[in-house]
């Protein structure tokens, strides 16, 4: 009758912990997926101030066709990039034909005393922190996920209901090493 009990108690325990393990792994996961959901929502406003950032440097700037053609092509790769890979991919892209952009806009100096250009660029500047503090919340979510994931007993029950480990967002090299540097602000 004892042995019964102990196998009673152990088989609670066991259920108990597979219970809670298999909720925090739902919590967490459901976090990673927000703090996804809040990425895409802060690129997809950065994409919709190029248009008109666009066409306030193109009132300026009306012959520099290539870059205006190269930041809205690779607009769309961003708007069209699906999962993490691809949208980082299509981020550092995109980053890079912004970054040509404003270089041409440096050349124009009624352009950078527009009133419309400065409020355009102060919008992207804090869309741009806020897609960093974005990803920082993204990375978080990935790294608490991943390692419950991966640690010895949770990977048992993570094997069991098949969760998966995710994939953190990621700058690419040249990208991390401008980000280490001091950010260069002129208007």
């Amino acid at each position: 009758m004892i042995a019964l009990w102990i196998i009673l108690g152990i088989i609670v325990v066991v259920g108990l912990f597979v219970w809670a393990t298999y909720n925090g792994l739902i919590t967490l996961r459901i976090r990673v997926d927000e703090a996804w959901s809040d990425i895409t929502v802060q690129l997809k406003r950065r994409l919709d101030l190029i248009p008109n950032l666009i066409e306030t440097v193109r009132g300026y700037a009306k012959h520099e066709k290539g870059v205006f053609e190269a930041v809205t092509e690779a607009r769309a790769n961003a708007l069209n990039a699906k999962g993490v890979k691809a949208t980082a991919a299509a981020e550092n892209q995109f980053e890079g034909a912004l970054k040509s952009l404003f270089a041409v806009a440096e050349a124009y100096p009624d352009l950078k005393a527009s009133q419309n250009f400065v409020e355009l660029q102060q919008e992207l500047v804090d869309t741009e922190d806020k897609i960093q503090a974005a990803r920082r919340f993204y990375n978080g979510g990935v790294r608490d996920l991943n390692t419950k994931i991966q640690t010895f007993p949770n990977n048992a029950v993570a094997s069991i209901f098949n969760f998966k480990t995710r994939e953190f967002f990621e700058l690419d090299d040249a990208e991390q090493k401008q980000a280490e540097k001091p950010v260069d602000v002129k208007f």
